[in-house]
């Protein structure tokens, strides 16, 4: 990856009534623009992730989505959907007085990208998308109920389903939601480690242990959840696939690792199905953008992006 340079510029932004997101700009003043946009949805973005574009070409712009992260308030879900996400993203170009820029986003983030870029297709120079979501009730079933990817890790499965009473198994996320939203700390902050934990086993592409931070996994496990009760505000025609036709112009690199058991590689290998000029680069690996093949793969794309949007 690239050396990672410290901001030059960041801030909160004010995007409604109740809510500020965190942004920064590091990299080139003068350079390419792009935004990164972190998973989750409630993931956050670190310092890291600067590391995939290089600092002498790229001007780098990084935000919080809302509710997680630099953001505030923190775990919040109140005017918190996938198009309040997108009207942000606007809101920080028209701020930043960039015209259009590269879009960079993985897991929940390719989500992201791939609404923004349909709803805003001339602000977008190019695509690089990594571990493909489309937030369809497959994909949500396949994370967090039974009979997905719980097929394959059962130990660790019935940590995530040991919060949950019996009888409400056969609809875990509505059952998770109850819990996430309660008020009551002893309630929300137990629920909350479990969702995490769950999801962190399944990132890694060689799992170990985990043991996430019950508040740190407030945002993630809540804000997760509510777009997961809502499909993301992405049904019918909203849905992503049904509007491809907006963005097959658009120079698309997608990179899927094989591996990948939060969005296993059905889901991109359906959207280059819709998008037939976007270039699918599956490689052996996990879901993690850190891990030493996906991140090689992501600054080679973002690499070949730099000379192509040079000219």
């Amino acid at each position: 990856m690239h050396p990672i340079r410290e901001p030059v510029r960041s801030g909160l932004l004010q995007v409604s009534a109740i809510h500020q997101i965190y942004w920064e700009e590091s990299g080139n003043p003068d350079g390419i623009p792009v935004i990164f946009l972190h998973g989750g949805p409630g993931a956050g973005a670190s310092p890291a992730c600067r590391g995939f574009f290089n600092p002498e070409k790229y001007r780098i712009v990084i935000i919080d989505q809302r509710g997680c992260g630099r953001s505030l308030p923190y775990a919040e879900t109140r005017e918190n959907t996938t198009w309040d996400l997108v009207a942000d993203i606007e809101k920080v170009r028209e701020m930043l007085g960039i015209e259009s820029w590269l879009v960079f986003g993985g897991s929940w983030g390719s989500t992201l990208s791939l609404a923004y870029a349909e709803t805003h297709p001339e602000r977008v120079r190019g695509l690089i998308l990594r571990g493909i979501f489309l937030c369809r009730q497959i994909e949500i079933d396949w994370l967090s109920e039974a009979g997905g990817v719980s097929m394959v890790y059962p130990e660790q499965w019935q940590r995530y389903l040991a919060a949950i009473p019996p009888e409400k198994h056969g609809a875990l996320v509505q059952a998770y939601y109850g819990l996430l939203h309660s008020p009551d700390p002893a309630v929300h902050l137990p629920a909350a480690k479990a969702w995490a934990d769950w999801e962190s086993w399944l990132i890694q592409f060689e799992p170990k242990p985990v043991d996430e931070d019950a508040k740190a996994s407030l945002a993630i496990a809540r804000l997760e959840n509510h777009y997961f009760v809502h499909q993301g505000w992405l049904q019918g025609d909203k849905a992503i696939l049904a509007n491809a036709h907006k963005i097959r112009h658009i120079p698309t690199v997608i990179v899927q690792g094989r591996y990948d058991l939060c969005t296993p590689t059905r889901s991109a290998w359906d959207l280059k199905q819709t998008l037939p000029q976007a270039d699918l680069r599956i490689i052996q690996g996990g879901h993690s953008s850190f891990e030493p093949a996906l991140s090689a793969a992501l600054v080679q794309a973002a690499d070949e992006f730099a000379e192509r949007l040079a000219k």
